[in-house]
């Protein structure tokens, strides 16, 4: 019996022939581990999309970057990656705390190739791996239930220019959001931000920040 079709998946497989298809493509490429070809992979990635589920069950996909290598693979069956000062949402990590379970697409838009992986999620403030991961507030580990690869043909291919100035390495300060400095949200900034307009030259309206993300300088 298949670990990963539901009735809803035969139902459709059965309409368009396809179940001894998937049934082949299944036991070709799911493994219940990272292969050593997929941890060379996903560790020379600085970007993902994560998928969490929230408390209504809404399904959250979240874009997730970083300098190159910032997620890391620790085991056959763990994967770690850094979570960085946002927009306060707290979005999928608070649906991590509600419900573990994710997804995780990682991409090469210039071979181009891409991988999937289903696992069950955690956050520690604590974990020793933060320190390895420069500006992280906190460290997610995944515990890796499923991983496949997925046909390439519909990836459109791009190529990468530089790594964002504001994705945190080690011995670089990242500069602050322009958006931290919207007159709006003064009053509602933690206090560890309150100086970020006047850093960044003073504030904006909602408008000026909307042309800086038109020009690319958000």
């Amino acid at each position: 019996m298949s670990a990963i079709y539901g009735d809803q998946h035969r139902a459709l497989q059965e309409t368009f022939d396809t179940t001894r298809l998937a049934d082949r493509i299944e036991g070709a490429i799911v493994r219940p581990d990272i292969p050593h070809e997929h941890k060379a992979f996903i560790e020379s990635r600085d970007m993902f999309f994560l998928t969490s589920v929230d408390h209504r069950g809404y399904p959250t996909c979240s874009y997730k970057g970083g300098a190159p290598g910032f997620v890391k693979v620790i085991d056959e069956k763990t994967i770690a990656f850094p979570s960085y000062n946002g927009n306060g949402m707290f979005l999928s990590m608070g649906n991590i705390l509600t419900n573990q379970k994710v997804g995780m697409l990682f991409i090469d838009f210039e071979t181009p190739h891409r991988v999937r992986v289903h696992g069950v999620a955690s956050i520690d403030r604590n974990d020793p791996l933060l320190a390895d991961f420069p500006g992280a507030e906190l460290v997610v580990r995944v515990t890796v239930s499923e991983t496949f690869i997925n046909c390439p043909r519909y990836i459109h291919e791009y190529r990468r220019v530089r790594t964002s100035k504001y994705a945190p390495q080690a011995g670089c300060n990242a500069p602050p959001p322009q958006w931290k400095r919207i007159d709006a949200m003064q009053d509602v900034l933690p206090e560890r931000e309150k100086d970020v307009a006047k850093e960044l030259g003073g504030t904006i309206t909602f408008e000026d920040y909307a042309a800086l993300v038109r020009k690319g300088e958000g």
